[in-house]
């Protein structure tokens, strides 16, 4: 334990024996003050961070919990790693020309907890003045105003949104609120909200809502939120906890006044001077009207006649409109408005930028296009991050922690593996460290790829399975998942990883099963065993081998021919027929069956 001057740092939970030890005094004396308190422990019994407070506090020193000063400590890491999340938007700009801009807010939570109706509530009674009740269209994204400071929030509630906005590179809130029920408390998905909001380092405000509900408990909610480590500021922590009623307008002010302080305690700035940038929120096709996106201006500022680029997407703006569908001329820093004049919708997070000309606007889209077709048919080369890659990308600057989603089969296994983890990290030389975003007992889901994937997150698993929706999204998505069953070999390849002397491990992968029907004698092009895609999918660039029975006939040659009907085709998909010609193979039979593999990385 750490001590500083007269102050102690106290865990949760210690015994009689560990707080005699930190005290420097005797195990007697420590019981003979617990007994004076009407408290009867035993010399290895256990007591709480507020039992032995009572004691340090009559030997003349003062308690601090030490896991509320962990919690201020990685706040203070999260506000640095959000200041260096936000650089990139604003290349180019320098201290003195950013200016404070509103924050931006989005609401999470579980799904039956209130979200959209906190949300309706704030519009209708926060919305900026001249507004009220004349909101036309929805644009995913309003203004709302507290005391005269503009608030922007985003109108799309929940996790999964705000998290695919994130996997695109997109931040998309400077602030979140956390919505839990009062008479429903934390619930399995307020939980993901809060791993999804902390892995995007954004300082938190909890909404308490439904408090007019006669089984509302505000106070447990808040016990159980401490459990994870979100201290309300009532209870001396750093989080600001406010019960709201929705539906009757109770708490709305004081929720917002949070907000505005939050905002005040954080580096939300812009320069409505400077280059361009922004998000995409959302976009559609009015058939009126043609592409209609939803921009969220970041920095510089938006006007008539700009030409943009948003991701695959370009055009001129032919006109804007705000949450009222009233025509704007000029859009700032943290204002969203409703654009006129892309030739596409864009993708929802991706980022949009100001170019110079129509020329190069059609040039950056087309290649993104060219890029995005190219992706799509040869799928992810390799996961964003992988432990083997770890060391490389952290030396060239690519990469500062590795980030884990960590799945167990029992709850006794979490924390040996998360304090095993926490002394690797503090072993290496090298600063790299490692953090775990969410720990949690059960099979690997694809709400643990989707964190994964905004996160640039690998995923672990001891002693536990994948669900197939998880396979198959962490594959499209290119997230790497390991799985162990041995917890030294998991810290093995860890600590390893962290040293770059992980080395990658290769394997054979069969993405598709012919059944040869017939053969074929071409002039010039050997045998073509004319065959029934039976299983995924036949590739043109992938190695084949040849069975017989379960004889291997030939392994690992090139396919050298794949056609269908007089086509060259670079696949064919199961349920297919098609004409196979494999390098040097000529003795094809009926019901010879050819696996098409490739060669992935294993664990």
């Amino acid at each position: 334990m750490v001590e500083t001057s007269n102050v102690i740092l106290v865990p949760d939970f210690l015994t009689v024996r560990e707080l005699a030890e930190l005290i420097d005094s005797s195990p007697i004396d420590v019981m003979k003050r617990l007994i004076t308190n009407g408290i009867m422990a035993s010399i290895n019994q256990q007591i709480d961070f507020d039992t032995a407070a009572i004691v340090i506090e009559e030997m003349g020193f003062t308690a601090q919990s030490a896991s509320a000063v962990a919690a201020a400590e990685e706040e203070e890491k999260r506000a640095e790693e959000r200041e260096e999340k936000w650089s990139a938007m604003y290349l180019g700009e320098t201290p003195d020309t950013l200016i404070a801009r509103p924050p931006i807010i989005t609401i999470l939570g579980h799904v039956d907890h209130g979200k959209t109706t906190l949300l309706d509530t704030i519009r209708k009674t926060a919305v900026a003045e001249g507004e009220a009740g004349g909101i036309t269209q929805h644009i995913g994204a309003y203004q709302a105003q507290h005391d005269g400071r503009i608030l922007t929030f985003l109108d799309t509630p929940g996790h999964e949104a705000f998290t695919a906005m994130r996997a695109r590179g997109a931040q998309g809130a400077d602030i979140a609120i956390l919505v839990v029920a009062a008479d429903d408390g934390v619930m399995p998905t307020t939980r993901e909200a809060l791993d999804h909001a902390r892995a995007a380092n954004l300082p938190l405000v909890v909404a308490i809502t439904k408090i007019d509900r006669n089984n509302a408990n505000a106070d447990l909610v808040k016990q159980q939120l401490a459990e994870l480590d979100l201290i309300p500021d009532d209870w001396d922590g750093s989080t600001m906890m406010v019960p709201v009623d929705s539906l009757n307008g109770v708490g709305i002010e004081d929720l917002l006044e949070a907000l505005v302080l939050v905002a005040d305690d954080n580096s939300i700035v812009g320069n409505p001077q400077g280059i361009l940038r922004g998000t995409v929120i959302e976009a559609e096709v009015d058939r009126s009207r043609g592409t209609m996106a939803t921009l969220l201006v970041m920095n510089g500022a938006m006007k008539r006649g700009d030409i943009i680029v948003a991701g695959t997407s370009y055009g001129r703006v032919k006109a804007m409109f705000d949450s009222a569908g009233n025509p704007v001329e000029r859009a700032i820093p943290s204002m969203p408005v409703s654009v006129l004049g892309l030739d596409v919708p864009p993708a929802p997070g991706v980022f949009f930028e100001i170019v110079a000309n129509d020329k190069l606007a059609r040039s950056i889209a087309e290649d993104r296009r060219q890029q995005e077709r190219t992706r799509q048919v040869s799928g992810p080369v390799q996961a964003a991050m992988t432990l083997e890659d770890l060391f490389n990308q952290f030396q060239a600057g690519e990469a500062k922690e590795l980030a884990m989603v960590l799945k167990t089969d029992v709850q006794g296994s979490i924390q040996p593996i998360t304090d095993e983890l926490k002394n690797i990290s503090q072993r290496n030389e090298e600063g790299i460290e490692v953090r775990v975003l969410r720990q949690e007992v059960g099979r690997i889901t694809e709400s643990d790829v989707m964190l994964a994937s905004a996160s640039n997150a690998i995923i672990v698993g001891f002693n536990v399975g994948v669900d197939n929706p998880a396979q198959s999204s962490a594959e499209v998505q290119g997230v790497e998942i390991r799985k162990y069953d041995v917890i030294y070999k998991l810290f093995e390849d860890i600590e390893l990883a962290l040293y770059g002397m992980l080395e990658p491990k290769f394997g054979d992968q069969v993405v598709g099963i012919a059944e040869v029907r017939q053969t074929f004698k071409i002039p010039r092009g050997g045998v073509i065993a004319g065959s029934m895609i039976k299983e995924g999918e036949a590739r043109r660039n992938a190695k084949a081998r040849l069975k017989r029975g379960e004889k291997i006939i030939i392994d690992g040659v090139n396919v050298s021919s794949l056609k269908r009907f007089q086509d060259d085709v670079r696949e064919v998909r199961s349920g297919f027929e098609c004409g196979i010609g494999l390098a040097g193979v000529s003795d094809f039979e009926e019901g010879d069956i050819i696996e098409f593999f490739v060669r992935v990385r294993v664990n």
